[in-house]
């Protein structure tokens, strides 16, 4: 999923490695844990294999000469393959959202099938937690009950949101924009409370 992240990114625009790395960062950190160690390594051996080169280009940053990396058009072909990539491994949780984060650069019935088959896998998921939750309902603490009901309603409200890109996609409409969460203000907690200072 990095290498796909990494052309996803360059694709859209040539990246020294500093702000490539931040880009992932944002996008890869909200899925999963994004190591660094492993940024450099990846790009060098997708630059020995011909998927992206730095040409000697480079951009001054603070002072300083930075490689500016770019995809090549072997690279191009190998985003594509990845992007049209639709089964089952696209639908897991380590990869769901770095495809999602590429739709607008995916065929409209591979993204289709992406959402019906991650909406498929989640369902699934649902009646499992369930049917956990009505079997140990009598052998767990309040706590760990409120854990289990807790993923549960997590479970259910990714399908309900997959539900509705599914529609749209049918519909051929683009996706719903939603504003960002309001963040707490200054001395306020999340929950209204005002937080007092002595």
């Amino acid at each position: 999923m990095l290498e796909m992240a990494i052309l996803g990114l360059l694709s859209e625009s040539p990246m020294h490695g500093y702000e490539l790395r931040k880009r992932l960062n944002t996008l890869l950190g909200t899925f999963r844990k994004f190591s660094y160690g492993s940024l450099y390594p990846t790009l060098r051996r997708m630059e020995s294999d011909g998927l992206i080169s730095s040409d000697g280009a480079t951009s001054r940053i603070g002072g300083r000469g930075k490689v500016v990396y770019q995809v090549t058009a072997d690279g191009k072909e190998r985003l594509s393959e990845s992007l049209a990539e639709a089964g089952p491994s696209a639908w897991e949780d380590e990869t769901f959202g770095v495809h999602f984060a590429f739709f607008s650069q995916t065929d409209p019935q591979a993204r289709l099938r992406i959402l019906e088959g991650r909406r498929t896998r989640l369902e699934e998921k649902r009646d499992r937690v369930r049917g956990a939750l009505a079997r140990t309902r009598e052998r767990f603490d309040a706590y760990t009950l409120e854990l289990q009901r807790h993923g549960l309603e997590s479970v259910e409200r990714e399908v309900r949101w997959l539900n509705e890109l599914i529609e749209t996609e049918r519909s051929g409409g683009p996706p719903p924009q939603r504003d960002p969460p309001d963040e707490p203000s200054p001395g306020r907690h999340p929950t209204g409370a005002t937080s007092e200072t002595p």
